[in-house]
């Protein structure tokens, strides 16, 4: 899996927006995938979760700030 997300996220434009659905799905994938974010000087604005989504990579992104939980969208 991660090798076909590393062909596609280095063969799009910078700064070109995207959604991923089920990728990152394990820490160490996460971990990758800001690796490759800070080698282009990219960042995410935000890591959507479903309400009580719970796990390493639901836990890297809430302590670095990006999480956001689905519940924010449902009072907006």
């Amino acid at each position: 899996m991660i090798a076909l997300v590393r062909r596609w996220f280095w063969a799009r434009k910078p700064d070109a927006g995207f959604a991923l659905t089920g990728f990152p799905a394990t820490l160490l994938q996460a971990k990758v995938f800001d690796e490759w974010l800070d080698t282009r000087e990219e960042t995410l604005h935000g890591v959507i979760a479903a309400p009580g989504s719970v796990g390493p990579v639901i836990e890297h992104y809430r302590t670095l700030g990006l999480l956001l939980e689905d519940d924010a969208f449902a009072a907006a």
